[in-house]
């Protein structure tokens, strides 16, 4: 059973490794992930018939590669995610299933690549359909279904409903049908996602869609997912799923539907915050403390272009304070401002979802400490940019002990390098 994380405000170590010395090897600002807590994760799911890392979430190649040899398999989103995952050693034989294309459009790039792979695809949208049965006709496809209702941490991660681009709409599947029947193209699976921090009431409602969708299909489904958006707590008052009743409200959904096909319907799940957010820390260095009216500003070298999850959301990370020079747990708890260098007001960690600046009680940090902003394995470093010119983070994997270098820090010449100025 899955216990609820202490979340600590004072911290020296990730993964027995001391951050001072991680960051005088590697510098600041620094991603860190333990591939401990991935593993783990990955072990929490193994009851599924298979799991399909959305690496949309984390996708360096050596975490994808680490992903590969424990028999996780990958979606893609993009050509760009395609090309990484075959990089990471997935194969692209469509008899094996690894990489699956999932989106709501083609662009010509990535119709090119499915169409050169023969990639199986998760169609998003009705044209979909036509577009890869006019190049592909006889392929095997799976339909994304919009049931028609939503659920997530954030609007801006409901991925069903009216007011989600994400699926098929549900009242349209027999059309899709129609057209994949013009193609001689055959439906063998279902996914259905409506966003992030799924619960059982939610879930339930998912699982009969999903069954009355797969009624409608008929016995050519061979496969159903049960998507993505596995909560992980972020603050001390969240939980995890009860994976066990997850998994069965699922298994008793595809039994039904083995029951009625004839044959085996196998079960996926398509997780990506949940395999490795809690894997991942953001270091950043302390480079000024200042009073401003009522309110303490602790500025740290690490702004929204490395992180944009609390600027988008309003999303909460952990955050913890590590001293330079040791612990800092028995220093005075003082409310302070998390903010980084960027020009923008909004580049603040501590803020909620409207942009309003929240404090965070936390051990009173000094110009040199660091910060580690926890939980940053999701939508981390892969929503990273350069703004205001910055270069993007290193990132380093702890694997048994041993911290790995995965990603070089950028430099200046990389963030020019594909800029031209003309004659």
């Amino acid at each position: 059973m899955l216990t609820v994380p202490t979340f600590s405000t004072a911290r020296t170590e990730i993964a027995g490794l001391a951050i001072t010395e991680l960051v005088r090897t590697f510098g600041t600002p620094l991603y860190v992930y333990d591939q401990s807590v991935i593993d783990q994760r990955i072990s929490d799911l193994s009851a599924f018939d298979r799991i399909r890392y959305a690496q949309k979430a984390s996708s360096n190649l050596a975490i994808l590669d680490r992903m590969r040899r424990q028999g996780v398999v990958v979606d893609a989103v993009s050509a760009g995610e395609v090309r990484r995952a075959i990089m990471a050693g997935f194969s692209p034989d469509p008899a094996k299933h690894e990489i699956v294309y999932t989106a709501d459009i083609f662009d010509r790039e990535s119709l090119e690549l499915v169409v050169e792979h023969s990639l199986h695809v998760n169609c998003g949208s009705p044209d979909m359909i036509g577009q890869l049965g006019a190049r592909r006709p006889g392929a095997e496809i799976t339909l994304r279904i919009n049931p028609g209702f939503g659920h997530g941490h954030s609007q801006k991660t409901n991925t069903g409903g009216e007011q989600s681009k994400h699926g098929i709409w549900h009242e349209q599947v027999d059309q899709c049908l129609l057209e994949a029947d013009h193609h001689g193209m055959m439906i063998t699976g279902l996914h259905m996602h409506i966003g992030s921090g799924t619960d059982l009431e939610h879930l339930s409602a998912v699982c009969e869609s999903m069954e009355r969708v797969a009624m409608k299909v008929g016995r050519t489904v061979r496969t159903i997912s049960a998507g993505g958006g596995l909560p992980v707590p972020y603050k001390r008052d969240e939980t995890y799923v009860d994976l066990a009743k997850y998994f069965e409200l699922w298994d008793a959904t595809r039994d039904r539907l083995s029951k009625a096909f004839g044959h085996r319907v196998e079960l996926e799940i398509e997780p990506g915050r949940y395999l490795s957010a809690e894997s991942g820390f953001l270091i950043a260095e302390v480079r000024s403390v200042k009073k401003v009216g009522n309110n303490l500003f602790v500025l740290v070298d690490a702004g929204f272009n490395d992180l944009a999850r609390p600027v988008m959301y309003g999303a909460h990370h952990p955050i913890s304070v590590c001293g330079a020079r040791g612990d800092v747990s028995s220093r005075e708890s003082v409310d302070v401002i998390i903010g980084g260098p960027l020009c923008e007001s909004g580049d603040i960690f501590t803020q909620r979802e409207g942009g309003f600046v929240e404090s965070r009680p936390l051990p009173m940090p000094f110009v040199g400490d660091f910060i580690a902003i926890e939980n940053a394995g999701a939508y981390g470093f892969v929503m990273s940019s350069n703004y205001n010119s910055k270069t993007r983070a290193a990132e380093v994997l702890i694997e048994q002990g041993q911290p790995k270098l995965i990603r070089k820090r950028e430099t200046f010449d990389d963030l020019v390098r594909g800029e031209v100025i003309p004659d």
